[in-house]
């Protein structure tokens, strides 16, 4: 890959956490990688005809929210209050402006507001109703509530709800269990994210989420916080994060990863795996990231026992895989 033409490459993540082939059954797991599939022929088409890097991201995301297997838009984690708040954020590295949506109950794809408040405002991040009276100005229809219903979703609510806990994302009893089995976290974080790097040379990155199962209204995770579950920028790289959002807001992640790069001249390699390693498994998080650089070089670290992944470079060739070996 010596021509910088050659090089248009996507990587996307659907989640990570306890994901292993005894919790996953292999109908299931195909039906994931069918999805994540999907979404890499998406953004590889945009990105093949010459498209943007965030041109090919906002693609790819947007199939994943419209997915119900994933917890962004249709099939959104559900609140304390029996509620969808979605939140979103796009970031583009050859500009370096950022647009970002949050507790968002109304918009069918968080990802394409996002984009909106990057390119229409002078702002990054609109909350609330004013993000969704932002998205109806710019052309986005509202859905009811209930589009993004799920049953599963609401049942992991009242599983939440009885534990007294707030739940990451897919948390609920293993799929591939009796539905005897005694109810149990099995800890999946299920935010999706996308990143890009287009025939231009230009990277750039997004990620979208339901948030948390049961969480408290108004709680707004590290997804549409710039550097910390999202970040891009040319000279570096673009990532995009999912996992405990507290942890990756506290160590602003996904721009850690980008400063081993720019001062310490790491490797995005290096830089993603001390990332982990020592900020988030140092201080207790778990979850993982996707990330690509200018040279189109890819990683996609986690400190899971799986994370929801694939990535598509310039022949088309689609590859996924859902667990750690």
């Amino acid at each position: 890959m010596t021509d910088a033409a050659d090089r248009f490459t996507l990587v996307v993540h659907g989640g990570s956490g306890i994901i292993t082939r005894r919790s996953l059954s292999p109908s299931l797991e195909a039906q994931y990688r069918a999805v994540l599939a999907a979404a890499l022929a998406a953004g590889h088409h945009v990105l093949a005809d010459g498209g943007s890097a965030m041109d090919a991201v906002v693609a790819a995301i947007t199939v994943m929210e419209d997915d119900p297997l994933y917890n962004a838009g249709k099939g959104a984690a559900y609140t304390a209050e029996g509620l969808h708040e979605l939140d979103a954020a796009v970031m583009c590295g050859a500009s370096g402006q950022a647009g970002a949506v949050a507790g968002v109950k109304t918009v069918r794809n968080p990802i394409v507001a996002a984009r909106g408040v990057m390119e229409r405002t002078r702002h990054v991040l609109l909350v609330g109703e004013g993000a969704e009276s932002f998205a109806a100005e710019m052309g986005l229809a509202p859905v009811e509530p209930a589009y993004f219903h799920t049953d599963h979703r609401w049942d992991q609510l009242q599983k939440a709800r009885v534990a007294q806990r707030v739940l990451l994302d897919h948390d609920g009893a293993p799929r591939a269990e009796p539905a005897a089995a005694p109810w149990k976290a099995d800890d999946k974080f299920g935010t999706v994210g996308a990143v890009a790097l287009d025939r231009h040379g230009h990277l750039a990155a997004g990620t979208s989420t339901g948030g948390l199962t049961n969480k408290p209204r108004g709680r707004v995770g590290d997804s549409p916080i710039i550097g910390a579950g999202t970040w891009a920028e040319d000279a570096t790289c673009a990532v995009s994060g999912t996992g405990t959002g507290e942890y990756f807001m506290r160590g602003v992640l996904a721009f850690d990863v980008a400063a081993r790069m720019r001062y310490a001249g790491a490797t995005l390699a290096d830089a993603a795996a001390q990332t982990v390693q020592a900020v988030l498994t140092g201080r207790g998080g778990r979850g993982g990231l996707i990330g690509i650089d200018a040279r189109g070089e890819v990683v996609m670290a986690f400190n899971t026992e799986g994370m929801y992944r694939g990535v598509v470079r310039a022949d088309g060739v689609a590859q996924t895989a859902v667990f750690l070996a």
